[in-house]
């Protein structure tokens, strides 16, 4: 018996060990392909530009020197920059929500949360237009679609406690960004005709336009609350197991409840703010990230859903801006071509669990 029972302990340890280390090479992978389509996408555009020159213009102190140097470091870099925090940010958002309503179709644009940040930020880039005002702070623009996203997830949670069924709480969901989006519609009939063409262009989502004073903003309110979000780590995982062995675990629900949703909104606020409603990415990556990793522990999904999420939003901006260019698609016409199946495949998988 002892034999036995210390040739399983040993068994435990080696496939522990043997995951550990899958785990460190699926990171460093992931790592590895971060830093080659960090350059890849500043290298390729409507301009292809040689990666030494990159690197000679991103090492110099002065870059007007180079030919290219205002390309790479005032229009290119940022905007790359934004990409990947953009993209891990929202793809955290997702996961949190999917994780806080146990629903896989769940994230901020789906739930309205997206279409309540837009609604604000519209108040502001139109309304605030018409008052008078020249140009808009960054800030401002931040704290408006931030004061939209939580209205939206606070008015979904209120609803959260008296529906049960998540399929009801995602329509309401839905229910509450086309009300949203009805306002928004009626402040675009009375807004001047020039702000409301900057308006539309915005609402079609794209990074391009970031300058270092809106990344500076998006790396100030999006880097900290990813960090935020890996101190939930174990709440997350207790509360997968339902809020009773959570609360037995000593997890404040309530606290919890509040955590999830201030994390969750700073997250799609900060690029919604900036980039206009960037649609899919929260939803599908979450799942890649399940997929590739194979687990649904959080302390390895959180930063493979962040190395995730910036690959491929990185990508997913790369072919948006060079397929037509010099002409640009809105980001969001290329990640619903991209997510749109990875939804369909887990209809069709959760179709064939209810099956059998």
């Amino acid at each position: 018996m002892k034999n036995n029972k210390t040739e399983g302990e040993k068994f435990n340890v080696d496939y522990l060990k043997k995951s550990k280390n899958q785990y460190i090479s699926i990171f460093f992978i992931l790592f590895l392909v971060l830093i080659a389509t960090f350059i890849l996408c500043i290298i390729l555009g409507s301009v292809d530009i040689k990666i030494s020159e990159v690197f000679k213009i991103i090492l110099s102190k002065d870059k007007k020197v180079f030919e290219h140097g205002p390309i790479v470091w005032d229009i290119r870099f940022p905007r790359v920059l934004a990409t990947l925090v953009g993209g891990a940010a929202l793809s955290v958002a997702g996961l949190l929500l999917q994780i806080f309503f146990k629903n896989p179709i769940v994230e901020p644009f789906v739930l309205g949360i997206s279409s309540g940040a837009i609604l604000f930020v519209g108040l502001v880039m139109l309304g605030g237009m018409s008052l008078g005002a020249k140009t808009i702070s960054p800030y401002t623009v931040f704290f408006a679609a931030l004061t939209g996203s939580l209205l939206v997830t606070f008015i979904v949670i209120m609803f959260a406690t008296r529906v049960k069924s998540a399929i009801t709480l995602l329509v309401i969901g839905l229910m509450v960004g086309y009300v949203c989006s009805a306002v928004t519609s009626i402040l675009i009939t009375f807004a001047d005709k020039e702000k409301v063409i900057g308006f539309t262009l915005w609402t079609m989502g794209s990074f391009s336009g970031f300058t270092w004073k809106k990344m500076q903003v998006l790396l100030m309110m999006g880097i900290p609350t990813m960090i935020a979000s890996l101190f939930m780590v174990k709440p997350l995982n207790a509360f997968l197991m339902g809020e009773d062995y959570a609360t037995s675990m000593g997890v404040n629900i309530k606290a919890f409840r509040v955590g999830i949703v201030v994390i969750s909104s700073v997250l799609a606020a900060s690029v919604t703010a900036f980039a206009g409603p960037v649609a899919f990415i929260g939803l599908a990556v979450p799942h890649i990230s399940r997929m590739v990793f194979k687990t649904s522990e959080n302390k390895i999904l959180i930063p493979g859903t962040i190395l995730l999420g910036g690959i491929i939003t990185s990508l997913c901006d790369l072919i948006s801006r060079t397929v037509f260019a010099p002409v640009e698609i809105p980001i969001s016409a290329i990640t619903s071509v991209f997510g749109a199946p990875v939804v369909i495949l887990l209809i069709l998988k959760n179709n064939k669990k209810s099956s059998l």
